[in-house]
């Protein structure tokens, strides 16, 4: 019986500043909304880039 393959759904950026600034805050003691404003007011020099998609 064959399954149907699932299809993989990337995370959001937002998901992905959240999970960066709560790790962050783990480890540092601050607060996760004041990292995550940080995060989101940060331009970088790499916007032009985006992150490598998993190829199933």
């Amino acid at each position: 019986m064959k399954s149907t393959p699932t299809l993989l759904v990337p995370p959001a950026q937002t998901r992905i500043i959240r999970a960066v600034a709560s790790s962050t805050a783990i480890e540092t003691g601050q607060s996760i909304k004041e990292l995550e404003a940080l995060l989101k007011a940060q331009s970088s020099k790499y916007q032009q880039l985006s992150l490598a998609a998993a190829v199933a």
